[in-house]
């Protein structure tokens, strides 16, 4: 199939572009490069820089491409900026993505596959979370996935757009070639990862007083291969749906600095903060109906073999990628 990635030059798309390609897809990436990096483009797939603001220039490249399904990664999504900021996540998530849409639809484009997120939940009822858990965002970030979502039943109503909406938990891991190098770098396992390779004092650890064992947030760490895999799997889909992409399991922060000092052999300092308003003390997904609808669960469900696939690749890229 023919598919067209926005922002595949970043940490999850890149991983996606470079699945897409091993299984014999082909693939134009659509990246402004304000957050990817030219460099985690696979030199396979095809590239194209522009905004996603610029409808015309869209409505081309995938006219020329003649795209059959589009990935959407595209997107800002740092919760604390949301806060700070909320016209830039309604204007970039929001707006941008309805651009995104019109010329997807006008280029006739039949299948759409959107990045969207837990954040959608809000704070939880009760865990783990299924799909018909109530979706109350609580940040900006969370409310423009949660609206984008809304709007795609629309265009497969009218339009004839088959869409899937892939809630992520907490993406992590890396592949051999691609990983994680944000500019600002808000994830904990590379901020982790950073301490053992000098390039940071010590690890925050927001809140030790929740309602868990250590006392530490858990969250579903999910490795980017399988999130991959659950976006090639997706293009498949005979019907509109959504889903959660997540383990099950659930790691506290203080055992995912603990894996870290045990794989890189490295004392991490760790410094303990007030707590973020907003965060939940368990955020664990089922994913049991991705298993029966789309064949997908995750391959790796420990959170060893996560750590030590980021290590490896932060070893190889101790300053991440070099600048565009």
């Amino acid at each position: 199939m023919k598919v067209f990635v926005t922002g595949g030059a970043g940490y999850i798309g890149s991983v996606c572009v470079e699945e897409l390609l091993n299984a014999g897809h082909q693939v134009t990436v659509f990246d402004n490069l304000s957050e990817g990096h030219r460099q985690a483009v696979d030199p396979r797939a095809g590239f194209v820089k522009g905004e996603l603001s610029d409808g015309k220039k869209l409505l081309k490249t995938l006219r020329e491409f003649e795209a059959e399904a589009v990935m959407h990664f595209a997107a800002s999504a740092l919760v604390g900026e949301s806060m700070m900021n909320p016209s830039k996540y309604f204007e970039n998530n929001l707006a941008n993505g309805v651009q995104l849409l019109i010329a997807a639809q006008e280029a006739g484009v039949k299948r759409f596959i959107h990045s969207s997120s837990c954040a959608t939940y809000g704070i939880p009822e009760r865990v783990p979370l299924t799909e018909e858990a109530p979706q109350n965002p609580i940040n900006p970030y969370g409310q423009t996935k949660l609206m984008f979502e809304q709007i795609l039943p629309w265009y497969d109503r009218i339009h004839g757009i088959i869409f899937a909406n892939l809630r992520y938990f907490n993406a992590s891991g890396a592949s051999e070639k691609y990983g994680e190098g944000h500019r600002i770098e808000t994830h904990l396992i590379p901020n982790v990862l950073m301490v053992a390779l000098g390039k940071k004092p010590n690890v925050e650890v927001y809140g030790n007083d929740y309602q868990t064992p250590d006392g530490t947030c858990i969250r579903d760490y999910v490795h980017v291969l399988d999130l991959a895999s659950a976006h090639i799997l997706a293009l498949a889909l005979a019907k509109s749906d959504s889903f959660n992409i997540g383990t099950g399991v659930g790691t506290s922060v203080q055992q995912v600095i603990d894996t870290a000092r045990r794989i890189t052999g490295h004392e991490i300092t760790a410094i303990i903060k007030p707590r973020r308003e907003g965060d939940p003390d368990t955020l664990v997904a089922t994913a049991s109906k991705a298993k029966r609808v789309m064949g997908w669960e995750a391959t790796f469900t420990k959170i060893d073999a996560i750590v030590e696939s980021a290590w490896k690749w932060h070893q190889q890229f101790p300053n991440g990628y070099p600048n565009n």
